[in-house]
Formats: structure tokens, sequence, C-alpha cells
């Protein structure tokens, strides 16, 4: 059995009927999409720990509740890695308050939240990595917000 190596935690993250995502636009590279979230650290307390973590340095955002909805994994040279795929409703956002040390780096390029309708129509459209991710939405939007307004009315 191969050993887990590296941990994300990723938020299919919505805000009423909207997903919040970071487009990420690079020198020499074609804009694409991702999720909000990363890698998990040493000292997050649980890997919904480390998504907390995320959805603050990345948005200077806060989550209500979160639910584990899929995995994603990635055969590596020494292991294989892990993401951990939560679906969430966005409680609060405050750019100003973002941390993550990517938004000091200009050679990594940047980092602009947008707000995309959620259906699987424009899950197809938009050039989110990984694509198995984009997949997975575009085949469960009915489901994810089903998820996530159970979450709500369990709170």
């Amino acid at each position: 059995m191969p050993n887990i190596v590296k941990r994300n935690a990723r938020a299919i993250l919505l805000d009423g009927d909207e997903l919040v995502l970071i487009k990420r636009i690079k020198p020499d590279r074609e804009p694409y999409w991702v999720s909000v979230g990363g890698g998990v650290e040493q000292d997050d307390a649980t890997i919904e720990a480390a998504l907390h973590r995320e959805v603050f340095e990345e948005l200077g955002g806060k989550l209500e509740r979160a639910e584990l909805v899929h995995l994603i994994t990635d055969q590596l040279e020494d292991g294989i890695a892990v993401q951990h795929i939560f679906a969430a409703r966005l409680a609060s956002m405050d750019l100003a308050a973002r941390t993550g040390t990517e938004f000091a780096k200009p050679e990594r390029g940047t980092y602009e939240v947008v707000r995309v309708p959620f259906t699987a129509e424009a899950m197809r459209e938009l050039n989110l990595m990984p694509p198995e991710l984009a997949e997975f939405i575009a085949a469960n939007t009915e489901a994810i917000v089903s998820v996530v307004d159970s979450l709500i009315r369990e709170a």
C-alpha cells in the first residue's frame, strides 16, 4: 500500500447560488481556476482545520460547516497525494484580511477571487484544475447543494 506523502484540503465553496473560486493568472500560461484551499500543514489539528485555515488565508473568509464529499488522488514518485474535497458555504469574507504567503510572491502570478454560477454548464466551460474536480462538480451539483443546505439546517 503506497504512503500518503502529500495532503490538500479544498472547498467546493458556495456563496448563495455561486461557486467561489480563485482565478490563477501566471506568466506564459493560459488562465485557470482552482478551488479555495491548499496544503495540510503539520500543525493543523485535522484536515478540516487545514481547510478553515486556508479559507482564511486565501479569502479572509470563514466557513459555516464543511462536509467531506470527494477524494482525488495522484500518484507521485514516493507515494500518493490526496486532495480532500469538502462542500461548504461561505459565512463571511474580507479580502483585506488575506494572509497567504503566495500574495507576497509576484513570480507566482495573481490570485483573483471570482464567483461563477454553480451549474454543471458553468463547470464545463471553465478551465478548473484539477479536471477531476470539474467533472465531479458538474456531475453532482444538485447533491452538493443538498449536502451544504443540510449542514446549515443541522447547525
